[in-house]
């Protein structure tokens, strides 16, 4: 069974259609009724729940069927919709993620119309003004709410480059004065893990079962790990920015670290971007080529263990990357202008 099928599933698995305008209906699929007024709508479950799925399945009838799970009792909400009905403008107390399991859809977020299409995600913090448009063309999607205290323990735990978690942590829940949001597409890499992952995540919260609440946060922080490292976000100019130099911090953190014997394939494989990312990355920021940097740094602390230690100058070599000591003689003249032993000799 694939992601589209258990969604729809569920839908038609929660056949007690409750009547216009009860209040899960409008809470769930709520039809613009003013062009400023702002809904807030606030968590939905109880606080231990720390984690609900809403499925949305548009059809080309100009009906939309929604339900939510987990809820106390199954419920399908359905609204008949013209074409380009919007839903009313409202925002969250809690963090939401959209994934467009089938078909596209049109969400207007901060006053701006962003269009998605199948397999990309939304990723909007708590406070950010948006509305979703209702169109006739078939769509699946999936909106996960996430509680603010179970986002911020997945911020924390998460299994990616710490720097970069830092920055979407920061950008999503930290600045509260600013409503943001983030829009994923999947690269080149990305693969069906995420869907994988959505689809045993939804089944969890549908069926629920002894130690759900632990297999849900696993299950998220798998999805948060795949999109932090597989998929590609857009961001403003600034954000673009910092986000440059804090993968820049990290790639140099790890690069002093590992200098002995990293490699660009090193790279690639612990910060998932392509190998020509990182030379662009580099030159950007020191001017220098990725084979100049590295050479930098073994060079840096070469000196570093010929003043502030007693090894040989072969072990030198050796602990720095260089097993070919005339290379090194000749590349460490270059820099400072003397054999590593004269340098040694006047410290």
């Amino acid at each position: 069974m694939t992601l589209l099928q258990l969604s729809r599933q569920i839908t038609e698995n929660h056949r007690l259609l409750l009547p216009p305008g009860h209040k899960l209906n409008t809470r769930l699929i709520c039809p613009e009724y003013s062009k400023s007024a702002q809904e807030v709508k606030t968590y939905p479950l109880l606080q231990e729940e720390r984690v609900f799925a809403l499925c949305w399945n548009i059809r080309s009838s100009r009906e939309v069927y929604a339900t939510m799970c987990p809820a106390p009792q199954p419920f399908c909400c359905r609204h008949h919709f013209a074409e380009g009905e919007r839903t009313q403008l409202h925002t969250h107390d809690y963090i939401e993620l959209a994934y467009i399991v089938e078909g596209k859809f049109c969400q207007r977020i901060l006053g701006k119309d962003i269009s998605f299409s199948k397999g990309d995600l939304c990723l909007i913090d708590k406070n950010c003004i948006h509305q979703d448009y209702l169109l006739s063309q078939p769509a699946t999607i999936l909106f996960l709410g996430i509680s603010n205290d179970m986002f911020s323990e997945i911020m924390e735990e998460n299994i990616t480059a710490q720097k970069i978690t830092s920055f979407l942590q920061s950008a999503l829940l930290k600045q509260k004065d600013l409503q943001q949001y983030l829009h994923f597409r999947p690269n080149v890499h990305a693969g069906p893990e995420l869907e994988d992952c959505l689809f045993w995540l939804l089944k969890e919260l549908y069926e629920g079962g002894v130690g759900s609440r632990h297999i849900c946060k696993g299950l998220l922080l798998r999805i948060f790990a795949i999109i932090s490292t597989k998929y590609d976000f857009s961001l403003s100019k600034e954000q673009k920015k910092t986000m440059n130099w804090l993968i820049f911090e990290e790639v140099s953190t790890y690069i002093r670290v590992h200098y002995a014997d990293v490699s660009i394939r090193d790279l690639a494989d612990t910060f998932h971007f392509q190998e020509d990312y990182f030379n662009r990355l580099i030159k950007s920021k020191t001017g220098l080529t990725y084979s100049a940097y590295v050479q930098q740094i073994r060079l840096e602390q070469a000196e570093h263990l010929l003043l502030n230690s007693d090894k040989t100058i072969e072990e030198i070599a050796g602990i720095t990357g260089y097993h070919n000591k005339g290379y090194f003689y000749k590349i460490f003249q270059q820099k400072y202008g003397t054999t590593p032993s004269k340098y040694r000799q006047k410290a």
